[in-house]
């Protein structure tokens, strides 16, 4: 049996996206998709689907033993705003399918992982604006303590076992696949949803929070721009910055007006402004450009134009 690909939280909102990406490149018999609850119809369609917990460790042994499985792609996770409301289950979820995995590749039954970090490990004591990439980390969230560990936890098993671990730390992402999963940066989606179901937006984070975002075409063909990359090209082996364009809700909603001119926007901010507050502005994401030749090629109003014309429909 060739070897295959197992993605775990194929389900969300990085995950469809990335398994149907790896299928079209690869082939649909090659790419395992797998959560805790189905998927949408398209991800459940084309190729091989298993219903499975990522923190039960035999369960995920066991489905890539029995598909031959070297490489896994962990994108199970609670997001930001999620966890907070419940930090233990967040903690659970995050970490354990973390250690299930690094413990698989220390044991030699996988051979390549990837594990995504996000810009949530950044916090209050963080530079805003071009935020480096060695720096202060001293995140006040559930999901940015889980994140900031597991790199931590990433580096010491590649270090200290060999396990050939790749990460990189997401900014917002924008897609019009799937629905807003419960992040502080989600606004980013719902905002084009409302736009045009309703012609407003009441936006939870105020007019001027700048934040780093990225249109989910960008963030999957850096994920697989990564794990295609040779082992020496890997430099680091906690987690790298990833940047795409920086942006405020009030930015958004001008570059709306430009397509529906009568959209309006008010501003309610709630619990996700003190999260968003200790968010970076800006990242500098040169060690990734340098080491294995990153380069965003999507800007605000080339989001706004892609997001607006494939919703139309819906709506």
């Amino acid at each position: 049996m060739k070897s295959r690909i197992l993605i775990i939280g194929a389900c969300g909102q990085i995950g469809t996206e990335l398994t149907l990406a790896l299928r079209t490149r690869f082939g649909a018999d090659k790419v395992v998709a797998s959560d805790i609850r189905e998927g949408n119809v398209e991800l459940m369609s084309e190729g091989h689907f298993e219903l499975l917990d990522a923190t039960d460790l035999k369960a995920v042994e066991d489905i890539i033993l029995f598909h031959n499985v070297e490489t896994v792609y962990l994108m199970a996770a609670m997001l930001s705003a999620v966890a907070e409301r419940f930090p233990a289950k967040a903690w659970h979820l995050n970490m354990t399918s973390l250690f299930n995995i690094l413990n698989l590749g220390k044991e030699k039954k996988i051979k390549k992982i990837f594990w995504p970090s996000s810009i949530a490990v950044f916090g209050e004591t963080t530079p805003a604006h071009n935020t480096p990439q060695l720096t202060v980390m001293e995140p006040s969230t559930v999901y940015g303590i889980s994140k900031q560990t597991g790199e931590r936890w990433c580096e010491y098993y590649n270090k200290k076992f060999g396990v050939d671990v790749r990460s990189i730390r997401y900014p917002g992402l924008i897609s019009y696949t799937t629905e807003p999963g419960g992040g502080t940066t989600d606004y980013a989606v719902d905002i084009y949803h409302r736009a045009l179901k309703h012609g407003n937006y009441r936006c939870f984070l105020e007019e001027e929070t700048v934040l780093p975002m990225m249109y989910m075409e960008d963030a999957i063909r850096a994920t697989i721009q990564i794990m295609d990359a040779p082992k020496k090209a890997i430099k680091i082996r906690s987690s790298y910055n990833l940047s795409g364009v920086s942006f405020a809700p009030e930015d958004v909603a001008e570059s709306i007006k430009k397509h529906l001119p009568d959209f309006s926007i008010t501003y309610e901010p709630d619990f996700r402004q003190a999260i968003a507050d200790t968010w970076p502005a800006s990242i500098d994401d040169s060690a990734a450009r340098n080491d294995w030749g990153w380069k965003h090629e999507y800007g605000l109003e080339e989001i706004t134009d892609v997001m607006l014309e494939n919703l139309r429909g819906k709506y």
